[in-house]
């Protein structure tokens, strides 16, 4: 049953995702990139609505309290990595547009990738990494000015549950750069839809938005540590049975 339901939700992705892509490439000629951020979000929202009917995946979300309130209030949001799922599930359920950092080469993959492109987001050519992070701040700077907030995901690629990857200080170097506070969050998205996995499980995705944390007169590393131990902490607490333990 899994494995169909699994099938059923890859084919709505397939079949809305041409024409969502089309109709994103042909509105950026006349909108803005907060329009656009907006377009992009509701096609996200289609398919964890889509999850949710067909898959039996259930989002609990605590901390919004947390987040910053102003049109203009920065925020740098580091995620916990461990499916596709939170890459689709942050644009929905955060009340700022949200600006992704991900590799130049996206851009080309058909109908999403192009969709990417004609957003207010920021690619990086990852083969020329000074000039890269030159290009985030510069770009994170302008974008956050506006209220855009920029989402990372400090382990840099998908880590497998119960798991810890190795946390780079990409995000928080740019919280210091900008003064922009940093909002971790813990994810347990790999409770339900796993790593390299195409079948996706019934069950509960917990969301943990934390305090915000200063960045101004930080150092970069020390930043980090305080995000990753949060973070890693709140996943034993939400997800035990992953780490062993007992609740």
């Amino acid at each position: 049953m899994a494995l169909l339901r699994s099938i059923l939700h890859a084919l709505w992705m397939l079949v809305t995702v041409v024409p969502w892509g089309i109709w994103m490439v042909t509105s950026s000629l006349w909108s803005n990139g907060e329009q656009m951020f907006w377009k992009a979000a509701r096609w996200l929202g289609w398919q964890i609505d889509a999850a949710r009917i067909l898959c039996g995946i259930q989002v609990r979300i605590t901390g919004m309290e947390n987040l910053p309130t102003g049109k203009t209030s920065p925020a740098i949001l580091l995620v916990k990595h461990q499916s596709t799922f939170e890459t689709f599930l942050m644009p929905t359920i955060m009340p700022h547009p949200l600006a992704y950092v991900f590799k130049r080469e996206l851009i080309y993959v058909p109908f999403f990738g192009w969709a990417m492109g004609r957003m207010d987001m920021i690619h990086i050519d990852r083969s020329q990494r000074a000039q890269a992070f030159s290009k985030v701040v510069e770009q994170g700077k302008r974008l956050l000015a506006q209220g855009i907030w920029v989402i990372m995901f400090p382990e840099g690629t998908r880590i497998p549950r119960g798991q810890a990857g190795t946390y780079k200080n990409g995000g928080t170097r740019l919280a210091v750069e900008t003064g922009a506070p940093v909002i971790p969050i813990a994810v347990t998205s790999a409770k339900v839809w796993p790593r390299k996995a195409f079948i996706k499980h019934p069950g509960i995705v917990d969301v943990s938005i934390g305090k915000p944390i200063p960045s101004q007169g930080r150092k970069p590393d020390e930043l980090m540590r305080e995000v990753q131990a949060w973070i890693e902490a709140e996943m034993h607490r939400l997800d035990p049975d992953a780490y062993g333990e007992k609740k």
